[in-house]
């Protein structure tokens, strides 16, 4: 990627908004600054690697993934351009990946070594606050996550799941922008468990769905 494409893309990016394009093209040429592009599903980062770089999404998106023993796979939360990762985990004792990431799509990602990191902190009250902002939210999306998957069943992970899309899409018509089975890594279910319980949701008029959409029913409202 040119510096100028990189420059461009950089510009939208939630940290940088408080530098300008000089200060920009240092943080591009630096040598504790590495751009890096990986294909879809590339591994970005193993489990227990260690983290010594905050990743900058310019690019595409990524995705954290647990993977269990039994080879069950939990979608813990994708990331998009202008977002990051590993800034939760650069400055702590013990660092390693908790999760696999990897990469959804085409992905282009601008990472920081530790100690550049450091020193844009220090030189940018925004750059900071932006920083803590996003360790902050990082910290929620994992509380939420195990919130939804904690003790629940299938069917009340996908009550869930609707709810909080009815909420953000204000329809009754839901658009999934993901495959089922995308879906099910989401909810952190068997992509068959899933089939088998919208089955039955739609056999009892709570809900009708296509490869695309669930559109939930009155049913689905009334108290069991």
């Amino acid at each position: 990627m040119k510096n100028d494409d990189l420059l461009r893309l950089l510009t939208s990016a939630n940290f940088f908004n408080g530098f300008c394009e000089a200060e920009l093209a240092e943080i591009i040429r630096s040598p504790e600054t590495t751009v890096n592009q990986f294909h879809k599903d590339q591994v970005i980062h193993l489990k227990n690697e260690l983290c010594h770089r905050m990743d900058v999404i310019i690019s595409g998106r990524v995705a954290v993934l647990n993977l269990d023993e039994n080879g069950n796979m939990l979608t813990v939360n994708v990331f998009r351009a202008g977002e990051s990762i590993g800034e939760n985990l650069l400055f702590a004792v013990n660092n390693g990946y908790p999760m696999t990431v990897i990469a959804v799509t085409e992905v282009t990602l601008l990472q920081l070594e530790r100690e550049l990191v450091v020193a844009l902190c220090q030189k940018n009250a925004d750059f900071l606050k932006g920083l803590m902002q996003s360790i902050s939210e990082k910290t929620m999306i994992l509380t939420d996550k195990l919130t939804v998957i904690s003790l629940k069943t299938v069917r009340q992970r996908i009550n869930d799941y609707l709810s909080h899309q009815y909420q953000l899409q204000k329809t009754l018509m839901i658009t999934l922008g993901c495959s089922k089975k995308e879906l099910a890594e989401r909810l952190g279910v068997q992509r068959t468990s899933l089939s088998r319980e919208l089955t039955k949701m739609k056999k009892a008029g709570l809900l009708d769905y296509d490869a695309k959409t669930i559109t939930i029913k009155s049913a689905f409202f009334s108290p069991n």
